[in-house]
């Protein structure tokens, strides 16, 4: 695993001739860190633990289920800096890379599994990829063929920071398209840990909510949980709805593409510098000369990080805060 800075050290820059990380001309700065992806926070999850290795790792080595909101939350700022921390993404993206260093074993069919097996770690990538087209798309103004392909580009870009094989990326837009729904139709799998995902009915209150009373939180989230979860399934491929028993109707549809155009417009009052997560905020400050280059980068909140027996597992990113 590659070690954390110290306090007030700086990471490395990316070596001459090396990956380019991504930078504010390309879409995925403009969607990847709006705080709208939150929304798809369920369906990634799910998309992800479908996945047969993946869905084994979690089982087996993740404590997400019982910090479901610090570990979503706390996630957001490693995942977020390989996208926007420009010289220094590559050296974010190979911590990200060292979390999965240990996470390898075998499922209960006797199937071995490894986090960086590099059909696995594209996977959660390519979840990640989509969650921006959908944002753009669903919650968006739009996009059209070009730009589709434009995130793919920065896609692959983004991936070749991470330092794994390339050999599972598609060549192309339409290569992807074919991809994803074979793994949709094929590959991807009802198990456990996606019915967990999908499971809030009993989720407990988000950190930024502690000031609710608790009461008031058990109304609430029996609505929250059933919005969230049509919603989940909305974004679903179908090959992944039906595989998990759900329905979609037309008039599902409608409604969903109703609420997408109402967050669209609603989205245009939020100053623009407060649609971005913190980390990548920074980014867009240090590019706008807010915020110095060589400003430590933006690190999670205490709120958020692992329990206290869990802060110096090699698997978790437990920052010094």
């Amino acid at each position: 695993m590659t070690a954390e800075p110290a306090p007030g050290e700086q990471p490395a820059a990316a070596a001459p001739g090396g990956p380019e990380p991504l930078g504010p001309d390309s879409l995925t700065w403009k969607y990847f860190g709006d705080w709208r992806g939150v929304l798809l926070a369920p369906w990634a999850g799910a998309m992800q633990n479908m996945h047969p290795a993946l869905g084994a790792g979690v089982a087996e080595h993740s404590r997400f289920f019982e910090e479901r909101w610090q570990r979503l939350f706390r996630s957001l700022y490693p995942i977020g800096g390989v996208v926007y921390d420009g010289p220094r993404a590559v050296e974010t993206a190979r911590q990200v890379r060292g979390y999965h260093d240990t996470v390898r074993g075998m499922d209960r069919r006797g199937r071995p599994y490894h986090a960086l097996d590099p059909d696995t770690f594209y996977w959660a990538h390519a979840t990640f990829f989509m969650l921006t087209v959908l944002i753009a798309d669903r919650f968006g103004p739009g996009l059209d063929e070009a730009a589709k392909r434009q995130l793919f580009d920065e896609h692959v870009r983004w991936y070749r920071l991470y330092g794994v094989s390339m050999r599972p990326v598609p060549e192309s837009w339409e290569e992807f398209q074919a991809y994803w729904d074979r793994m949709a139709a094929e590959v991807l799998e009802d198990n456990q840990p996606t019915r967990d995902v999908l499971d809030i009915g009993r989720i407990a209150r988000p950190p930024a909510l502690s000031w609710l009373p608790e009461r008031v939180w058990r109304v609430l989230r029996g609505p929250q949980a059933r919005v969230t979860v049509w919603l989940t399934v909305g974004l679903f491929p179908p090959a992944v709805r039906e595989r998990l028993g759900y329905r979609w109707s037309v008039r599902d549809e409608r409604r969903l593409r109703l609420l997408g155009r109402v967050v669209r417009q609603a989205w245009r009052l939020v100053p623009p510098r407060r649609r971005y997560h913190p980390r990548a905020r920074a980014g867009w400050d240090r590019v706008a000369g807010r915020r110095s280059a060589a400003s430590p980068v933006v690190e999670t909140p205490r709120r958020n990080l692992p329990p206290p027996e869990a802060r110096d597992s090699p698997r978790h990113y437990s920052p010094r805060v």
